[in-house]
């Protein structure tokens, strides 16, 4: 890439950590507004992350800006580490200020506490669906009846659904998932996960986004606690908390610490939040325009 060369700078962050190297990686690419859709999934594919997201001037009333988010395989209406991260880095460019902000994504206009030392999200509206057989799930990450934890599998998210499948926690170590059943699956994925107190241990397949595991998945982490709820494990009243461990078995430890407001038994409000460390910074090429229009 010469001087000449259309470029945009570009931080790789670890999100949902204090370490370098563990976490969630995210690329944050910026300056990207008049690009394409293709043009943004194709730097997507470039850093060939779980996600990377593109802070935007904001189109809506009330916005502090528009973040857009891609998985390698398509755009995500919303997820938590990209938003985190993307407003870590925001802060740290001097972009926006500590206190209250509000994110513009396709899950609505989302509000964010932000501070040096953490980010702070809060999700979208809560949805719980009914109860599911567990069968396709199951097989999906290779795991059989003997390994439920005894709690039903459901669809639950904060504007982003993931099925949630409660197992014991010797199950973790020996997920094998299918990536053709996980996308056949839909939604953001699979979150398997084992509870002791108000400690979740967790792992997430996001086959269905192109995502074979994830190691911090603050959306997951968000439908984690409307599923808690809805399923008798956490109180159904009051406010409350719990903290995610992920990514342990790919050596990229996770932490999101979550809180919920519940009242009579439905979740009003959840909040994921965590830190964030700068790995890298550069400039990335433009791709090739194209005349999608899109």
């Amino acid at each position: 890439m010469t001087s000449d060369d259309a470029a945009l700078d570009y931080h790789v962050v670890d999100v949902f950590t204090t370490t370098p190297y563990a976490g969630n990686p995210l690329a944050v690419v910026l300056g990207a507004d008049d690009l394409s859709t293709r043009q943004l999934q194709s730097l997507a594919r470039e850093f060939n992350l779980s996600e990377t997201a593109f802070p935007m001037a904001a189109t809506k009333d009330g916005a502090t800006y528009r973040l857009r988010i891609f998985t390698p395989a398509t755009e995500l209406p919303f997820a938590g580490h990209p938003s985190v991260g993307a407003a870590w880095v925001m802060r740290r460019l001097g972009r926006i200020d500590d206190g209250e902000i509000v994110q513009e994504c396709g899950a609505g206009l989302l509000p964010l506490a932000v501070s040096a030392d953490t980010i702070t999200l809060t999700g979208g509206a809560a949805s719980l669906s009914e109860p599911l057989d567990a069968a396709p799930f199951l097989a999906a990450v290779g795991l059989g009846d003997a390994d439920v934890g005894g709690t039903p599998v459901r669809w639950a998210g904060c504007g982003l659904d993931f099925a949630f499948l409660h197992v014991h926690e010797s199950a973790l170590t020996r997920c094998a998932p299918d990536l053709a059943q996980l996308a056949h699956l839909g939604n953001g994925g699979v979150s398997v996960f084992a509870a002791a107190a108000d400690r979740m241990h967790v792992r997430v397949f996001a086959g269905g986004v192109g995502v074979a595991e994830d190691p911090a998945t603050g959306s997951a982490a968000l439908g984690l606690g409307v599923f808690l709820v809805g399923s008798g494990l956490l109180p159904g009243s009051g406010r409350t908390s719990y903290v995610v461990e992920q990514g342990i078995e790919m050596g990229r430890p996770s932490r999101l610490e979550c809180s919920l407001e519940v009242t009579d038994g439905t979740v009003t409000s959840a909040t994921v939040s965590g830190s964030v460390v700068l790995i890298a910074q550069g400039c990335i090429a433009v791709p090739p325009s194209d005349s999608s229009g899109s």
